[in-house]
């Protein structure tokens, strides 16, 4: 866990210190190989465990106690080539460039090859030590290198969210910003003129408050428009995150354009859809292309999500069980086609209820969905 990942991911390695004990099988047991071991292994697990979980920086030294105590101990116990090996793999764990430790490797290689041969081991340690090491370090580099890649993708995936919902927040702001400074100011400056008239002229008086009325209504017009054309950023962080992360995988991705506006409870609902649909795609498809299409007809909302993968998914399964659930809670529907070997396809169908945006600006001006009574059919409207 102090990497950041589980315990047993390590620990399933040990399985392979089971050549501790089958090594003697090649020539007989002995009553000196098993103190020797029961003495070794518990010490072979405890560097193994320290070399797992301590800083890069210091897990090296853990590694190089597992070779030591190896060639330490091969003059009375085969079964030492076993420790020498997890020393040798383990020492990739270190935060070292590959070049230096394919050298390291080969200079611990050749001490070894040079005891094991004054010592006359068979010759089969001397080749079978040496290649081991080297093929399952150069396995252990991959896995590693793999390992970063994949949390370079996360922090990238956070980051194109983050600066995506950045940048929506700073535009509502400058929209927000060009839309009410001016217009509260106008209002400001004529309720104060209809303040200082309304003892001297009251006509006129009333005409500034009748124009600050006129433009206190127009301002929230505007104010309504803006919002129902704020888009949340949700969805188009997520066709970028996907982008990311299927191009990352060798699959090419195409999406059309969003629709400029549509209600918050929507995109964000289709926006959890995608990232799963998504990561299926990225796991599990096996596709080299997939797409995403948005169209918007009749006040309603389709969108495809498609891949060339395999196909032959389980409609039953929990991960479309989970977009299902989604897309009902919005109203719509979601068909799923997936012949084996010929991809799959996820057509949705969402509903888009103008009462949704307009509820959402009345809780800001606080106008009820529903008409108040005593409002005239005239103010109605010019609400």
């Amino acid at each position: 866990m102090h990497k950041g990942k589980s315990p047993w991911v390590d620990a399933v390695h040990l399985l392979w210190s089971v050549w501790v004990f089958v090594i003697p099988a090649f020539d007989h047991y002995t009553w000196q190989w098993a103190w020797i071991t029961l003495f070794s292994y518990p010490l072979f697990l405890l560097l193994y465990a320290q070399a797992c979980i301590a800083s890069r920086r210091q897990s090296r030294y853990y590694a190089l106690a597992l070779v030591a105590m190896s060639m330490l101990l091969l003059r009375w116990y085969p079964s030492g080539l076993t420790y020498f090996v997890y020393g040798t793999i383990m020492l990739r764990s270190c935060r070292m460039r590959l070049s230096l430790y394919m050298a390291l490797l080969a200079l611990l290689n050749v001490m070894l090859i040079v005891e094991v041969r004054l010592l006359h081991y068979p010759w089969q340690a001397i080749i079978w030590i040496p290649v081991t090491s080297i093929i399952v370090g150069l396995v252990v580099h991959a896995e590693r290198l793999s390992e970063e890649k994949e949390a370079e993708l996360r922090l990238s995936h956070d980051e194109v969210r983050r600066l995506a919902a950045l940048a929506e927040r700073e535009r509502i702001g400058r929209d927000l910003h060009d839309l009410l400074g001016h217009t509260l100011s106008l209002i400001t400056l004529k309720l104060e003129l209809s303040r200082k008239l309304f003892d001297r002229d009251s006509e006129a008086a009333k005409r500034e408050m009748a124009e600050a009325e006129r433009v206190a209504r127009h301002a929230l017009s505007e104010v309504r428009t803006a919002v129902s054309g704020i888009r949340a950023t949700d969805l188009a962080a997520e066709l970028a995150a996907a982008r990311l992360m299927l191009e990352s995988s060798a699959v090419s991705f195409e999406c059309g354009e969003l629709p400029p506006s549509l209600p918050v409870e929507v995109e964000r609902g289709l926006a959890l859809v995608l990232r799963e649909a998504v990561t299926n795609i990225a796991r599990h498809a096996r596709a080299s292309r997939a797409r995403v299409l948005t169209e918007v007809a009749n006040q309603t909302l389709k969108l495809c999500i498609q891949d060339d993968g395999r196909g032959g998914i389980d409609v039953h399964g929990n991960g479309l069980k989970g977009m299902v659930e989604r897309v009902r809670a919005l109203g719509g529907t979601l068909e799923v086609l997936s012949p084996a070997g010929q991809g799959t396809r996820l057509n949705i169908t969402v509903p888009l209820c103008s009462r949704t945006v307009l509820r959402d600006v009345g809780q800001l001006d606080g106008t009820p969905d529903t008409p108040a009574t005593g409002w005239s059919p005239q103010e109605r409207q010019a609400t």
